[in-house]
């Protein structure tokens, strides 16, 4: 059984847990993913039996603005309801914020995924399309 909660993981445990995932761009600098996963607004992990397999977390203001950075499962429990749960927690959490924000990379299957929760892509946004913009460096 997976158990849903707001909590910080350990280093050695999210580095894996990224890892798993293939985010090496994480990976490659561990002080600084612990440190931006502790300067997070909020994390919520998925565990079971103790072992940490999901995590989700959040940038925001805590009243206008939810920015979901990340949301990964490991790949033993992806298509299993863990990352519909972890993003289960974290709009009940921020019901009350107007506007929640992610960016994820361009394969149909997270597509079908988020939509499945109601996110829509920015232009197609009705009534009034929008526009998203990133630079990465």
């Amino acid at each position: 059984m997976v158990t849903i909660a707001w909590t910080v993981p350990g280093p050695d445990e999210l580095v894996e847990l990224y890892r798993s995932v293939g985010w090496s761009a994480y990976t490659r600098d561990r002080d600084l993913l612990v440190a931006a996963v502790a300067g997070s607004h909020g994390v919520v992990t998925a565990r079971e039996d103790g072992v940490l397999v999901g995590l989700d977390r959040t940038v925001s203001d805590g009243a206008t603005i939810l920015y979901v950075q990340d949301v990964l499962v490991h790949p033993d429990h992806q298509r299993t309801g863990v990352g519909r749960a972890l993003l289960g927690e974290v709009r009940h959490r921020y019901a009350h914020v107007r506007q929640t924000v992610l960016l994820t990379d361009d394969e149909p299957g997270q597509r079908a995924f988020y939509e499945s929760l109601g996110f829509v892509e920015a232009h197609d946004v009705a009534p009034d399309p929008l526009r998203s913009f990133v630079l990465l460096r």
